[in-house]
């Protein structure tokens, strides 16, 4: 079966192993290729959400891993929660906007 959902999933690579703390030159990498590919990614401080449909979304991640492989990380972890509704489209940008007008109201 083929998944026919469009998705909103927030991801965080963790490269292990790298003998280093920083991970910069990875998150650099994995950011290029989203943004070089039609998906609508957003970078932020714990990772990348990225919006589009389930199977490319996937894609997506499976080739963040693979190309921090051919760079010579050996071990990948990651972090992804994903989101679908079928009510609406919604953007990430529509999610922040819509609580931070509810915190104005608050105020």
């Amino acid at each position: 079966m083929t998944v026919k959902l469009n998705c909103l999933a927030d991801v965080c690579l963790i490269p292990i192993g790298t003998g280093k703390v920083s991970v910069s030159d990875e998150v650099t990498v994995i950011t290029r290729l989203a943004r070089e590919s039609h998906l609508e990614c957003t970078l932020h401080s714990a990772g990348t959400t990225i919006e589009g449909p389930w199977d490319e979304v996937m894609d997506l991640i499976g080739q963040m891993h693979q190309i921090l492989h051919e760079k010579g990380v050996v071990r990948i972890q990651s972090d992804i929660r994903v989101g679908t509704r079928t009510d609406k489209k919604q953007k990430p940008q529509d999610k922040i906007d819509i609580v931070e007008s509810k915190f104005k109201q608050l105020k």
